[in-house]
């Protein structure tokens, strides 16, 4: 049976690619790094525990994550949990429907820089694909 940290390290490797997974697994043993601790714990909590728990599909933890980090104001996690949310099956009409669904929650200004930071994923993936 994997551990914590080597299931979260398949998962964060699934969804971001092998260098960010080589980056965050060298800082988590650097000596020298600032805040190494966070790298590992990221390994063995939220991608190890939580994103690899049954008990949601990833897809519909997506919906739940997305939806706090826009109502956090969260722009730069924004980005990467909707590059995982594409990966784990949401479209963008689904993404908007986020985004839509934040409005009366959050508040307007919050939706709407979550929706500034979406808009940004999109182009760096559709840079990428071209």
């Amino acid at each position: 049976m994997e551990n914590a940290r080597e299931k979260g390290l398949d998962l964060f490797r699934e969804i971001f690619g092998g260098a960010m997974a080589d980056g965050v697994v060298a800082h988590g043993k650097s000596s020298e790094a600032f805040g190494p601790h966070q790298s590992n714990w990221t390994l063995d909590f939220p991608f190890g525990t939580v994103w690899t728990s049954d008990g949601l599909e990833r897809k519909l933890r997506s919906c739940v994550v997305l939806g706090l980090l826009i109502a956090q104001g969260q722009h730069d996690e924004i980005k990467f949990h909707t590059r995982m949310g594409m990966k784990n099956g949401l479209s963008k009409k689904e993404l908007e429907e986020i985004f839509y669904t934040a409005i009366p929650y959050a508040g307007f200004p919050a939706a709407n820089s979550g929706k500034r930071a979406m808009m940004e994923a999109f182009a760096e993936i559709e840079a990428e694909e071209s």
